[in-house]
């Protein structure tokens, strides 16, 4: 039996909706209708069931997707409460970044991802059996050191079970993430991520491996993240400019995300990135427990440090919303399109003062702050 359409009407009223999946940026309201979004225009009209908010002063946006938290919570020591982040970031959509492996990936969609409902979880699958099994402030194990952790065929089977969910394959490696084990992780992993026809998101912390053997193996479409990381494995030179490996990745179609967390950006990686041109695809917190008290916070958080850093407003929305779904192959989400999901954030831009800081402990000073206001999601005003 077809579930009945959910008849409810909503319109947000007046405020400034920035939707760079249709170049939209104007005051203006939008409807959801029936759990979609029904239309973008000046002072719809509302019914006598319609429900209005009035949004006056505020930013709409589609609803903001985060390509890189850690959300396995109760089930993993890295791991965040998705539903109470959405609450206080504004977030519609949590892609969770590798936290879960074939041995444990049922438990997280029982007990995570589908009570967590109606805020999204899209999972990438570790190539790691266990996942990200130790990681917190006292116990630190990359879950890549022991390849007799990595089972290629049970994480295809595990993969193949759940591709209503699953978005793509995750590997870590560097010193910390796969230590002895070096690159050899990374290459089981694409090899698993080319059987399902879906993107690899690499970690790369410090070397070994080195930045260059990382770059030459992602292919179209992967996802290099913590990709403002900052020295050792930085992707910008010293003195400035952009070194000519990841130039040609970028040429070659990879995907470059911030991937913030607690140690991956740095604010001098930014500014000379920045300055050379090159701006991330797309901008993600990796919030998880050594990140979500700061410096990382959550993805309001990160969007507001790239404004401040010279980033203007729909370019910061695009790289949460349109870019971020195109690197997981969700046309679905991240627009405000008639007819799609009806799902939008609302946040305030505040002129406030406002402490940032990046991975190394540098503070920026700001006047500009970003505060969630609200979220819809199925077309209702959700809290």
């Amino acid at each position: 039996m077809m579930k009945p359409t959910d008849p409810h009407d909503l319109i947000l009223r007046g405020a400034r909706v920035i939707d760079p999946s249709q170049n939209i940026d104007r005051v203006t309201d939008v409807r959801f209708t029936g759990g979609k979004v029904a239309a973008i225009g000046d002072v719809l009209a509302a019914g006598p069931a319609t429900e209005v908010r009035d949004v006056r002063g505020k930013i709409v946006t589609p609803g903001l997707i985060d390509l890189h938290t850690h959300v396995y919570w109760g089930g993993t020591s890295i791991s965040v409460d998705a539903v109470a982040l959405a609450r206080t970031s504004a977030t519609a959509t949590f892609v969770d970044a590798g936290t879960a492996g074939p041995a444990n990936f049922a438990g997280f969609r029982k007990h995570v991802i589908e009570p967590a409902l109606p805020v999204r979880i899209l999972p990438l699958i570790n190539l790691s059996f266990a996942g990200i099994f130790a990681f917190s402030g006292t116990v630190m194990v990359g879950e890549c050191e022991d390849l007799r952790l990595l089972d290629m065929r049970e994480c295809l089977r595990v993969a193949r079970e759940n591709l209503d969910l699953i978005v793509g394959v995750k590997v870590r490696v560097g010193r910390g993430a796969s230590g002895n084990s070096g690159i050899a992780p990374m290459d089981m992993a694409l090899e698993v991520a080319e059987e399902l026809g879906l993107p690899l998101m690499a970690h790369l912390d410090h070397p070994p491996p080195s930045r260059m053997d990382v770059m030459s193996r992602l292919r179209p479409g992967d996802i290099l993240t913590h990709c403002f990381r900052p020295f050792p494995n930085a992707p910008s030179k010293p003195g400035g400019g952009v070194r000519p490996e990841v130039l040609a990745a970028r040429e070659r179609g990879v995907i470059f995300d911030i991937g913030h967390g607690g140690g991956s950006c740095g604010f001098a990686t930014c500014r000379a990135m920045l300055e050379a041109g090159f701006k991330p695809d797309v901008i993600s917190s990796d919030v998880h427990v050594l990140s979500i008290n700061g410096p990382a916070f959550d993805l309001l958080q990160t969007l507001a440090k790239f404004h401040v850093l010279g980033m203007d407003l729909p370019e910061v929305v695009a790289c949460a919303t349109v870019n971020a779904a195109r690197a997981i192959r969700r046309p679905d989400i991240g627009t405000l399109k008639i007819g799609a999901l009806g799902e939008a954030s609302i946040f305030e831009v505040m002129d406030a003062p406002t402490e940032y800081r990046d991975v190394l402990g540098e503070v920026i000073h700001s006047n500009i702050a970003f505060k969630a206001h609200g979220l819809v999601l199925d077309g209702r005003w959700w809290t």
